[in-house]
């Protein structure tokens, strides 16, 4: 198991991306368990400056959070992203799957196609299952790259009232329109809206 250990070290530090368990064993030698290895190799890197982190489906090597700031000098914005791209990544990342429609209904104003060809663009939305509705509307999801960017295990791990008011973004933000797509003010500031997991979907042709 230490050998494995040492396998799956190697191909996680490697690797740019993260790297499911299933691509993992296939690179490793025939009768490999990557998934106890990554048990065994995770609790050993717990309290170092580099820590094994679950991104979705996948594993990452990553700069532990405390230590972020000695990288902010290597950080470079390319660009920022406009006011309406922001509020439809917060809405589709706590409403998703979500089509075109249900956004534009909690923003109130219709969503242009340049905002989400932007977040496609930049990898952190993604085109879900089609809707089984009348028209069978695409919807949209957030992505591996965007869990990963924002240090996300799943979208559930998104921040509620609370965390989002300790943070000082809902400031000077008259009620209710809050940041679109999140509890209103009388909800569990702990709350972070459920996906809608009732919907029929079709696979995306």
């Amino acid at each position: 198991m230490a050998e494995q250990e040492r396998m799956v070290e190697a191909i996680l530090f490697a690797s740019a991306e993260p790297v499911t368990v299933r691509d993992l064993e296939a690179r490793m030698p025939h009768g490999c368990d990557a998934g106890e290895a990554l048990v065994y190799l995770r609790k050993r890197y717990e309290g170092r400056g580099v820590t094994i982190n679950r991104v979705g489906d996948a594993w990452a090597m990553r700069t532990a959070g405390d230590l972020g700031y000695l990288m902010q000098k290597e950080t470079v914005e390319t660009r920022k992203l406009s006011r309406a791209a922001i509020e439809t990544l917060a809405i589709i990342a706590y409403h998703q799957p979500a089509t075109r429609a249900e956004i534009e209904e909690i923003r109130g104003v219709s969503v242009s196609r340049g905002t989400i060809d932007q977040l496609i663009e930049l990898e952190w939305v993604r085109f879900g299952r089609r809707r089984m509705t009348p028209g069978r509307p695409v919807t949209f999801v957030v992505t591996q790259g965007f869990l990963d960017h924002f240090g996300l295990e799943n979208a559930r791990d998104l921040p509620g009232l609370k965390e989002l008011r300790a943070a000082g973004l809902l400031e000077n933000r008259p009620p209710p329109g809050i940041i679109p797509g999140l509890p209103q003010p009388d909800e569990d500031d702990d709350e972070v809206l459920e996906f809608d997991q009732g919907e029929m979907f079709d696979e995306m042709p």
